[in-house]
């Protein structure tokens, strides 16, 4: 099929235009929040409920609704104009208040609760999707307080409702940051000169100085090539203090969460979350933290002894004062010194051969071949995207066999820009589902949020490997969604267990450390040509540079989460101090100090406010499943289409309609284990 009939096929589908104003937003909120309420008043006046009457309208409410209501909450992320940004927050509020108080409701609650008592007694002839829903609808009502009293329910129902607009808060706060800090040009030597020509010229008492953002494109250049230490420390210590307004309301929601937990009779907080988790108990999380720190320690140990002679030589090599101490600044500096000086790896040089569009082509080649799919870009009209910068593309599946599918669309935002998501991430936005006619799919919707470097005149946005690897990793998000073919919304794409959600996007970074495929990838923003190989070669030896100090810092996030979130008595709670908290276990655990400069990062930790509360170890925990899954699947033959249409087909299509460890266990053929994750990290 030629490309013109691909164009011709992805033009024919509807996709969801983004022409809104602020008032509208509100009111399609207030019209979403009071038709939600009319559902749940029809499920409450069911006397004798069955699939068709109760678990039919219930479900396809949130299949024809889960779109519109992403997309009134999504603007707050992207929108240039702050007055739809506090709209959709707003409406975010709104629509998470009324959620709550339906989702708290006794009526609507029996109607389902003998729903599943009939199942139960019935020989049922029921799809097992379906039951699985009404199993997981139960258990979310019962997690909003319905097995309790009437008291405590209500008492519950209002600590959901403070606990939503406290993370609301937080996140908006994270999102308009506009926090910087200035330096003369003389402070930032080192600096790549490219760099410095994207910072903003100001005046301060009279000397000109460059403004930098805590944007990434901004800050982490001075992190890694900033040759002043104290530039350094100052840029470290003042974006470690950015939304410093949110410590307050990180403490409140930890607080609340602690008393969510003891009225629904947990003992912790860690306790209700991870009982939907694939750990299930929060021991069990601890003991694999505790352990993989016991194992990274040694290895992070020998890592800061190498960086420690490393500054040493550079200092004396520069005149400078001897210092036989390593603070948290040091680390990026060196880290790339020593690619730069042990590996010869230049990550500037690198990234002239991954210009951002060319990467992003052949990287929707490598999807194509694996998933058997078809990446269409389409040619956005005024409203047909939320900013002028984003990139639209349809995608087909089952190309090989003929058989071509229409699966969704997928957007790509990938600059910085006042008032947007700072991080990289993946929103679902629009889940598919099968419609009601049980034939046809209505198509989901997707869009990967980075932050990449814009392009200049003289050049186009080069990406430095590290977001290559970002890139493919929110990608295989983006991905999941789009592949997914389950029955209801409720189960599409990344709905699953969280403390798996991360394992198919890191199962897919394998790719960027793969030699013929760096290659492959690669394309010389000035000639074309593909990257050497002693490059490559010396980039792959870098994979596990510094792993021990790596990891440590992420366990360091995963250990400071599960900290707050398993206090089990009030007297432990009145004495949590998050800074002296958060700055201690920083410390101790990354083995990186900050000489007595202590920040408020817990402010800016957007994982532990939203999404990944008790569960930030599922960034580590996964990683088990996805080296096992690439080392069983893909290693010996990374772009092998039987395989990864095998591996589309069993994890990606089917969502959270299964339980995920059944479907790893029909995908490996035996229980995973951690052999090929201690290969990989340990040797």
């Amino acid at each position: 099929m030629s490309t013109e009939s691909f164009q011709l096929l992805a033009h024919d589908q509807k996709y969801p235009t983004w022409d809104i104003s602020p008032s509208q937003v509100k009111q399609l909120a207030k019209e979403l929040a009071q038709k939600e309420t009319e559902l749940f008043d029809q499920i409450a006046k069911v006397t004798d409920p069955t699939i068709e009457n109760t678990l039919q309208p219930f479900a396809q409410f949130f299949n024809e609704n889960s779109f519109p209501e992403n997309q009134l909450t999504f603007y707050q992320h992207v929108s240039t104009d702050k007055s739809l940004r506090d709209a959709s927050t707003e409406a975010e509020e709104l629509l998470d208040k009324n959620s709550i108080e339906q989702w708290s409701r006794e009526d609507a609650f029996k109607t389902f609760e003998k729903l599943n008592a009939a199942l139960e007694k019935a020989t049922s002839t029921v799809d097992p999707e379906s039951l699985r829903y009404v199993s997981k609808t139960l258990t979310s009502f019962k997690r909003n307080g319905l097995a309790l009293p009437a008291e405590q329910r209500e008492k519950v129902k209002k600590l959901q409702v403070e606990l939503s607009n406290l993370k609301v808060q937080f996140s908006k706060n994270y999102n308009e940051d506009d926090g910087f800090i200035c330096f003369t040009e003389k402070e930032l030597a080192g600096v790549p000169q490219n760099v410095l020509e994207q910072f903003q010229k100001i005046e301060e008492n009279g000397e000109t100085k460059l403004k930098v953002t805590f944007k990434y494109p901004d800050i982490f250049p001075v992190f890694k090539y900033a040759e002043n230490a104290d530039t350094r420390k100052a840029a470290n210590i003042a974006y470690g203090n950015r939304c410093a307004e949110n410590d307050e309301i990180l403490a409140k929601i930890i607080r609340i969460r602690y008393d969510i937990a003891k009225e629904l009779g947990y003992d912790t907080f860690s306790d209700y979350v991870l009982e939907e988790r694939m750990a299930k108990k929060k021991d069990t999380v601890l003991d694999f933290l505790d352990d993989l720190r016991t194992k990274l320690k040694p290895v992070a140990e020998n890592n800061l002894k190498e960086l420690k002679e490393l500054k040493k030589a550079d200092l004396e090599k520069r005149g400078l004062a001897s210092d036989d101490n390593f603070y948290a600044w040091d680390f990026n500096f060196y880290n790339e010194k020593l690619l730069a000086e042990k590996y010869q790896v230049d990550n500037n040089k690198i990234a002239e051969y991954f210009p951002l569009q060319s990467t992003i082509d052949k990287m929707l080649q490598f999807y194509e071949i694996i998933f058997d799919i078809k990446f269409v870009k389409l040619t956005p009209q005024s409203n047909d995207t939320w900013h002028e910068d984003v990139q639209q593309y349809a995608i087909f599946q089952n190309i090989s066999k003929g058989e071509i599918e229409h699966m969704g669309a997928i957007y790509f935002d990938l600059h910085p820009r006042t008032g947007k998501y700072g991080h990289a991430a993946n929103f679902g936005l629009g889940p598919g589902y099968l419609k009601q006619d049980g034939k046809t799919r209505h198509a989901p919707v997707t869009a990967l949020v980075c932050n990449f470097t814009k392009p200049t005149k003289d050049k186009p946005s080069l990406l430095k490997h590290d977001e290559v690897v970002t890139f493919f990793h929110e990608l295989g998000h983006g991905i999941h969604n789009i592949l997914s073919q389950t029955k209801y919304a409720r189960f599409h794409g990344t709905s699953v267990e969280r403390d798996f959600v991360e394992t198919p996007s890191q199962m897919l970074e394998y790719w960027c450390w793969s030699k013929d495929e760096i290659k492959k990838l690669s394309s010389h923003y000035e000639t074309g040509q593909q990257i050497d190989d002693d490059l490559v070669d010396q980039l792959i030896k870098t994979k596990h540079v510094n792993t021990g100090l790596f990891n440590l810092r992420q366990l360091f996030f995963g250990l400071f989460d599960m900290k707050v979130h398993t206090i089990d008595t009030k007297e432990k709670l009145s004495e949590l101090n998050l800074f002296q908290t958060w700055n201690e276990m920083k410390d101790e655990v990354t083995l990186l100090p900050s000489d007595g400069n202590p920040t408020k990062g817990y402010a800016s930790f957007g994982h532990i406010a939203g999404g990944y509360e008790s569960g930030y170890y599922g960034y580590l925990y996964s990683l088990v499943f996805a080296a096992d899954i690439y080392y069983t699947l893909f290693k010996k033959d990374p772009m092998n289409t039987e395989n990864g249409v095998r591996y589309r087909d069993i994890i990606l299509k089917r969502g959270g309609s299964k339980d995920i460890m059944e479907n790893l266990e029909e995908l490996l053929g035996r229980k995973p284990n951690s052999e090929a994750f201690l290969s990989e990290i340990f040797g």
